[in-house]
């Protein structure tokens, strides 16, 4: 079995007298994306700063392809490959689309010394998200969703091994929320892991291929989206005890059929 790219392993985090996660393990592959869900005050964006750097766990480790980053600062992660997304979006409001993936592109280039070409690579990750038609514009003046992907370029121009995206669909209409999901599972075919937290469960079943699900800091079950739409635990935390709709999602079909699809104008 591989060992996945990213590994949480036992990471638990105390606030006061709550217990925001508790005993949490998950991994993300490399060349897959990852769900991560649950009710509201879950834990996710907790785990997801405890991986980044921002929240100290009180106990448990995060491991990084095989070495232990739980006491690495957080930008020796992002250098190691680390990039995230934040639910409260976070973008240098006063500067442009462009502005913002070159601002991120070019701190890339001074630390790697890469021989790297920011200019180029800002444009090309423009084009990638969408966000051409307003690359001139500045960020804060962007509705909420055409500002979330230029936070992911953002992201991406750091070249990172492991994406982390929390909240990325928020303010997306549904063809742009089609078009986004497509571009994830592309960018985990050319062998990105990516770890997703999404209230959009439709999204979430679509393109990810295993799935983990917290509710109270607890991982309270893990399976593919098949195994997760008809878990009694998982829709009890969503829905209330007694009831039993099954989550909405799309037919059974597979991350990679979904983009074929959506790209032959079948979706």
């Amino acid at each position: 079995m591989a060992v996945p790219l990213l590994s949480v392993e036992g990471v638990s985090v105390r606030f006061g007298g709550l217990m925001a996660v508790d005993t949490v393990d998950l991994g993300a592959d490399a060349g897959h994306v990852t769900g991560l869900i649950g009710p509201n005050g879950a834990g996710k964006t907790t785990l997801f700063n405890v991986i980044t750097g921002l929240q100290e766990p009180d106990g448990g480790r995060v491991v990084l392809d095989g070495k232990d980053i739980t006491r690495a600062r957080t930008h020796r992660r992002a250098r190691m490959g680390l990039a995230r997304t934040f639910q409260r979006l976070e973008v240098f409001g006063s500067l442009t689309s462009r502005e913002n993936v070159l601002v991120a592109a070019e701190i890339r280039k001074r630390w790697s010394r890469d021989g790297s070409n920011p200019a180029q690579i800002a444009e090309a990750l423009i084009d990638r998200v969408g966000v051409r038609h307003v690359a001139e514009e500045r960020v804060d003046a962007l509705p909420t969703g055409l500002a979330r992907l230029v936070e992911l370029a953002r992201a991406l121009a750091s070249r990172p091994r492991v994406l982390l995206l929390d909240e990325p669909g928020s303010g997306l209409d549904s063809q742009e929320t089609e078009a986004f999901g497509e571009l994830l599972v592309e960018l985990a075919g050319e062998g990105l892991a990516i770890l997703l937290v999404e209230h959009d469960v439709e999204l979430v079943m679509r393109v990810c291929r295993l799935i983990h699900v917290l509710d109270f800091g607890r991982k309270i079950a893990m399976g593919t989206p098949e195994e997760i739409q008809a878990d009694p635990v998982v829709q009890a935390a969503y829905l209330g005890e007694g009831d039993t709709p099954e989550l909405e999602a799309p037919p059974a079909a597979g991350p990679v059929e979904e983009a074929r699809e959506v790209k032959a104008g079948r979706r």
